[in-house]
């Protein structure tokens, strides 16, 4: 889906019809992200997906009552729109600043302590949406580095399955990372809550570990955010797996965009290069 076909929906829904209305894009990945008035709204690359919008939708009720600051639903149930899951969101005020890592630690301490909510929560599958990612791509990447990429994906899932934990498991925000945090004038608050599972507390920090690796994250923010939280997961034996799990699956999911975006492209072919030489310290570039 390119911001074309998402803008066709958002026209099918009504969303984007005249200049007061006009449609800011403010993200395109797992989903089409715009702006529209005083709303933000959200649509999904297939139909598919409906299942996990709505839970999405779930969790930001939970989470309301629960206390924990995050992005509020403005309708209740997602709707299916030419084959599309959209859902609309209150769209927050302006941020006053960039999220830190430790804005990001401070919350996921909170969903940490939350137990479990009234509705289920599946577990956090890292790698269940490799094979999705890797359809999308179709034939603009390798065979081989897809088959490279299952193979890696069928090694890692039964090693995660296997994994002992050192913190109790339970809800997770599943996609732990300071993009996914907006600080407005009453503080931070989470956005993107289509991730949150049921499973390893450890999946939240292994993100922020991998960031440092891959992502050029200074090491003073990474300490920040292990100084905020209160433990540093590397300290975890079952660290290395669940980086090498992660890895996997950011792998894929940059492939999804290849049909459309060279630089997309030339990204996977750089990650899946460095996976396949060992290569645990090459930068990755963020997409």
């Amino acid at each position: 889906m390119d911001e074309a076909r998402a803008r066709d929906v958002l026209a099918a829904a009504g969303l984007a019809r005249g200049a007061p209305r006009e449609a800011v894009l403010l993200a395109l990945g797992e989903n089409a992200v715009f702006a529209v008035g005083d709303l933000v709204v959200k649509v999904g690359r297939e139909a598919a997906l409906l299942e996990r919008a709505a839970r999405e939708l779930a969790v930001s009720g939970w989470l309301a009552a629960s206390g924990v600051p995050a992005v509020r639903a403005a309708e209740p149930k997602p709707r299916l729109v030419d084959g599309h899951p959209l859902t609309l969101w209150h769209r927050l005020p302006d941020a006053v600043r960039p999220a830190g890592p430790a804005d990001l630690a401070e919350l996921l301490r909170l969903v940490h302590a939350l137990p479990a909510p009234p509705f289920a929560l599946p577990a956090r599958d890292l790698l269940a949406g490799v094979e999705r990612w890797l359809r999308l791509a179709g034939d603009f990447i390798d065979p081989a580095d897809a088959a490279y990429l299952r193979a890696r994906r069928d090694g890692y899932a039964g090693e995660v399955a296997a994994l002992t934990p050192r913190l109790a498991p339970g809800p997770v925000h599943g996609d732990a990372l300071p993009r996914n945090v907006h600080v407005g004038a009453d503080g931070p608050a989470l956005v993107d809550l289509e991730t949150v599972s049921a499973d390893l507390r450890e999946h939240d920090l292994v993100v922020m570990a991998l960031s440092r690796d891959r992502y050029d994250m200074p090491a003073g923010e990474y300490e920040a955010f292990v100084a905020a939280y209160g433990w540093d997961v590397r300290e975890w034996e079952g660290c290395a797996v669940l980086r090498g799990a992660r890895e996997t699956a950011s792998c894929a999911w940059v492939a999804q965009h290849a049909p459309a975006n060279p630089r997309a492209l030339a990204e996977f072919r750089r990650r899946v290069a460095s996976l396949r030489d060992g290569d645990r310290e090459m930068q990755w570039r963020s997409f």
